[in-house]
């Protein structure tokens, strides 16, 4: 497990002062919980993939985990899959169900992103849904890009399946990034011919690397979270100067027929989307089963701060995940 590192405490209350007076005129439109949202996010450079940028957005990440993740009535346990991926039970305490697991994909743009940060909605999904949640550390860009992540969940998925799971078992769920990192481990287990799992949860899926989508353009001084710059620095960490509609990148343009049952929530603030209601519309029109949930004057992966709309929307995960078995 990577040492711990804490954020720049001092660099964070200098720029909270500096977004204050710069920043006042961009966010007025924006409610008092959203204008305090997009001034965190702003502590650190979310544009840059420079090393020391990078180091003060994952400990951001860690600590803001450790801040939210539930933890009353949670059990975790972590253990190394394989020779080197970090990766973590959560479970609830109480007794649940034991024959079917949720297979979590962290989000983080595939630039950030630790087992601590993903115990925020593993530990979510544990209690909304009553199954075992496993969490993985899957190696993150810039140093390790594509293929590394979708690599890594192949072999949580494979993991699940030599302990006895079989694919009908398991409900895989992502945000963000990982919405993205779903929707690849999913295409990647047809493409060698395998059962695909039997439904997907995506929150706020990041589905088009081209940024392509009318939110993009119409959010963009809405969006409390996500800029473009933010989409294109993450992008080429990642993919580098790749054709990014390629479905390998942007699962949007891929074959998604014979795709499991999948529940999409997104927010109405997103310049993300688009990514989400035009995933909706080809899931339907390729003949499988998709749900889209848009949750008004919500933000991306507003799942994981403790707010109502949160609330009723890891309930309906719940409703969701209890009626595919």
């Amino acid at each position: 497990m990577a040492e711990e590192k804490r954020p720049d405490f001092g660099l964070v209350l200098k720029k909270l002062k500096q977004l204050t007076a710069e920043r006042a005129q961009d966010v007025e439109s924006l409610d008092p919980m959203m204008r305090a949202i997009k001034a965190v996010h702003s502590v650190t450079n979310a544009q840059s993939t420079a090393p020391e940028d990078l180091e003060r957005q994952r400990a951001g990440q860690e600590l803001f985990g450790k801040l939210v993740a539930p933890s009353v009535g949670i059990r975790t346990e972590a253990f190394t899959l394989g020779s080197s991926l970090p990766a973590e039970w959560v479970s609830v305490v109480a007794g649940h169900d034991r024959r079917h697991v949720v297979l979590y994909c962290h989000g983080g743009g595939y630039t950030c992103g630790q087992l601590g940060y993903a115990r925020i909605l593993a530990s979510k999904l544990a209690l909304a849904t009553g199954c075992d949640v496993l969490a993985f550390e899957y190696r993150l860009a810039p140093e390790n890009p594509y293929p590394a992540a979708v690599q890594d969940a192949l072999a949580a998925w494979d993991h699940l399946m030599y302990m006895g799971y079989g694919a009908r078992d398991v409900i895989v769920a992502g945000d963000s990034a990982g919405g993205n990192l779903a929707l690849e481990l999913a295409l990647k287990i047809k493409e060698q011919g395998r059962r695909q799992p039997r439904a997907m949860v995506l929150m706020s899926p990041w589905t088009d690397m081209t940024a392509s989508g009318e939110s993009y353009r119409t959010n963009v001084d809405i969006d409390p979270l996500i800029t473009l710059d933010y989409i294109s620095a993450v992008r080429m960490a990642y993919a580098g100067q790749a054709d990014w509609a390629k479905p390998c990148y942007s699962p949007l343009f891929g074959d998604l027929r014979g795709l499991s049952p999948t529940l999409i929530q997104v927010g109405t603030h997103e310049i993300l989307r688009s990514d989400s209601e035009q995933l909706y519309q080809k899931l339907i029109e390729q003949g499988a089963y998709a749900t889209l949930e848009v949750y008004e004057e919500c933000w991306h992966v507003f799942q994981q701060m403790p707010i109502r709309q949160a609330t009723l929307a890891m309930d309906s995960i719940g409703r969701f995940v209890q009626r595919q078995f």
